[in-house]
């Protein structure tokens, strides 16, 4: 199988709320690695967090674990591989994160041996403390799939002869699912909420390098695609609207926010990510929690 890989490049944007670098501090930076099964999942699901990552000097990679060459109205192919493969480019300049793509094609994804090694490889060779990726009750079968790719390794990272030829974790890491809408078998359960208020310009600067998907091909899935504007601020405005619509508070979510951050700071948060922990790996205790994400207020 093919692997692509985008190197990290510098973000200068930087938020005074998470001023506290990594590396300035003395600490061993995080490693966070997200899987979706297109390129543009991780970041829908998890864009915020990763720029509050990245801003304070730990070390995060997208992997989309399909080319996305069949997601689109008018082009798909290799001529849209090609496409969204640049997107990512563009998004990992902006994010200031790696973004890796597997050459499977888009709608042809299973949970294969194949596709398992693969991902434990990656995981490996990031040597990842935190893990996310969908769940496995999802509209799509590549989401679907890959939720499922991910569990089936998150235990075997830690297994020596499984995928012998890459060093098997020491400590297996925390594996966590993003935010859905899904409700049948079980509902997304939120366990850790981030305030991603003022980072959801900067999410919204990487999903607009998604121009293909966000400005072309969702709307047209949505039959919106007149809707859309044609300057690029007025898009970006668009966009920005939709993204604070999926990063809304429910009142279930709002008890996991005061949970993490006290009832008053709690009011000032507009914004969130997400995440369920899921039953497969380490099992985290709160201050565990914290340690993993240094955006939460620490000590409460």
């Amino acid at each position: 199988m093919r692997k692509i890989l985008f190197l990290p490049f510098l973000m200068l944007w930087q938020s005074p709320a998470y001023s506290q670098n990594a590396k300035e501090a003395g600490k061993t930076p995080l490693k966070i690695i997200v899987f979706g099964a297109h390129p543009d999942d991780c970041d829908l699901g998890a864009g915020g967090v990763a720029s509050i990552y990245s801003t304070m000097g730990h070390k995060v990679k997208f992997v989309s674990l399909t080319n996305g060459d069949a997601g689109h109205q008018d082009i798909g192919g290799g001529e849209l591989a090609r496409r969204r493969l640049g997107e990512t480019q563009e998004v990992a300049k902006r994010l200031g994160i790696e973004y890796d793509v597997l050459d499977n094609h888009d709608g042809e994804l299973f949970p294969t041996l194949e596709n398992r090694l693969s991902v434990i490889r990656k995981i490996r060779e990031w040597n990842a403390d935190v893990v996310i990726a969908p769940r496995t009750n999802d509209y799509h079968p590549d989401h679907r799939n890959t939720g499922v790719i991910v569990q089936d390794a998150s235990y075997l990272v830690i297994v020596p002869n499984i995928l012998s030829s890459v060093p098997p974790l020491v400590k297996n890491p925390v594996f966590l699912y993003f935010r859905d809408r899904f409700q049948r078998p079980n509902p997304f359960r939120p366990d850790i909420a981030i305030d991603i208020t003022t980072a959801i310009t900067k999410k919204v600067d990487g999903l607009d390098a998604h121009v293909s998907q966000f400005y072309e091909w969702l709307p047209w899935t949505n039959q919106d695609l007149a809707n859309v504007p044609k300057g690029l601020e007025e898009r970006k405005k668009w966009l920005l609207t939709a993204t604070e619509k999926r990063s809304s508070i429910t009142p279930e979510i709002k008890l996991t926010i005061e949970k993490w951050y006290g009832k008053e700071q709690s009011e000032k948060i507009k914004f969130v990510e997400v995440f369920e922990i899921t039953e497969y790996g380490k099992q985290p205790s709160p201050e565990e929690i914290r340690r993993l994400f240094p955006m939460l207020p620490q000590g409460n």
